[in-house]
């Protein structure tokens, strides 16, 4: 093989798609397979408003396999003669799995609450506005995670600072978090007309989609936020 052809090797349009789905789908089996554990119970939990603290504690898994996902799209390369997302997962996950979770744990402590207020809302005696006020917190609430994901997940900062970023793009980039909360409908969407395990078995999917979505937030934070 010529100097020449070893250099296209690996380097046109369709060895760059190749890649993509290879990489797509080594990250989807390895966030399948870190976020097991709380899949599975979760699966098996009924659809009862007091399992609702126990289906957070099941979703606690998902957020360093989400942040590895991040991290392994974020750096994979296009060339068929150098793919290795396997090990970029796994380098993100033990990079990122201590600072993930003091960003996802208290987000999914949250999430329990708001949605235990929101099963029993009728027992409340509450007026009906406070149940749409818990939605819109509950949405935004989801917009800042994701946002926080991407940040914590590619740069390493304190999880205060992580918070104030995550809280400051929503405002500066008001284009990604309308294709954030796109995002979040097509997963509600999915999991009303399908079921549950659609989202989580399409999840390097919408973690591509989120990564791409994130690229005027992720250059704003290398180029003002770190040296």
């Amino acid at each position: 093989m010529s100097d020449a052809t070893a250099g296209r090797f690996g380097t046109g349009p369709l060895s760059r798609v190749a890649a993509l789905v290879y990489t797509l789908l080594v990250v989807e089996l390895l966030f399948l397979l870190t976020a097991a554990p709380g899949l599975a119970a979760l699966v098996l939990l009924d659809r009862d408003a007091g399992n609702i603290p126990l289906a957070a504690l099941c979703a606690l898994p998902a957020g360093p396999a989400l942040s590895a996902a991040l991290y392994a799209l974020r750096h994979r390369s296009s060339d068929l003669t150098d793919l290795r997302p396997a090990a970029a997962f796994w380098r993100g996950y033990r990079g990122n799995v201590a600072g993930v979770l003091k960003i996802w744990a208290p987000w999914l402590a949250g999430l329990a609450i708001v949605g235990t207020n929101l099963a029993n809302f009728s027992a409340a005696g509450v007026p009906g506005w406070w149940a749409v006020l818990l939605v819109a917190v509950t949405v935004a609430a989801a917009l800042w995670a994701a946002a926080a994901l991407v940040i914590t997940s590619l740069f390493t900062f304190r999880a205060a600072d992580v918070a104030r970023l995550a809280s400051y793009s929503l405002v500066r980039f008001p284009g990604v978090t309308v294709s954030n909360l796109c995002l979040l409908v097509v997963a509600a969407g999915l999991t009303m007309v399908a079921t549950e395990a659609a989202p989580t078995l399409l999840a390097a999917v919408f973690v591509a989609a989120l990564l791409r979505n994130s690229r005027p937030v992720i250059d704003e934070v290398r180029e003002r936020f770190t040296a």
